[in-house]
């Protein structure tokens, strides 16, 4: 695998992962996993500005959200509020991946993981990727792991980002999203 290949992350909260997945041959082959130092929040999305939760969504990093001179050694704006959010009323501001293991509404890395996964991203937004999605999920959305979360009061929510984990879970390659009526869409 190259440095100038294709990526698409995933990051889980209840495992405290985040994963670098990179395209070859049309799909995605998982090519690291992470572990994240630390996030704040606890399982569910972010509401509002200033309420410590790290989101959970779809978004799109493209190079102009990437910045190397972060007071947190490297970071990328997830883009946070995404369309989805935007909808939902939801506020909130340069919600990060970075370095220096500290979070208010992050997911912090360690530098050295850091240090990896921002080149990673800046080499595939200047090999030509318009811009790296980032899904970012609660947990592993299999059916096994969903039952216990049924009573959840984000579990109507987290069934529509199950549909987008399962699109690729099921295709090996991030889905097209879109908002509809509120939700997210996937094709």
């Amino acid at each position: 695998m190259s440095l100038k290949q294709p990526i698409f992350l995933r990051i889980f909260k209840e495992e405290a992962q985040l994963e670098v997945w990179k395209q070859l041959n049309g799909v995605y082959k998982l090519f690291k996993t992470y572990d994240i130092c630390s996030y704040s929040g606890e399982l569910g999305p972010k509401l509002k500005e200033g309420d410590k939760q790290a989101p959970e969504g779809f978004y799109q990093v493209t190079a102009h959200q990437l910045n190397p001179k972060s007071v947190n050694h490297l970071a990328f704006n997830l883009g946070f509020p995404n369309a989805f959010d935007k909808s939902n009323n939801r506020t909130g501001s340069f919600l990060m991946v970075h370095g220096n293991c500290l979070s208010a509404g992050c997911y912090a890395m360690t530098d050295k993981g850091m240090e990896e996964i921002y080149l990673l991203v800046e080499h595939a937004l200047l090999s030509g990727q318009n811009s790296v999605a980032v899904h970012i999920f609660p947990f592993h959305m299999t059916e096994a792991n969903m039952a216990p979360h049924a009573s959840n009061r984000w579990f109507s929510y987290w069934k529509n980002l199950q549909k987008g984990y399962s699109h690729f879970s099921q295709k090996g390659v991030p889905p097209q999203v879109s908002v509809v009526a509120k939700s997210y869409a996937f094709k």
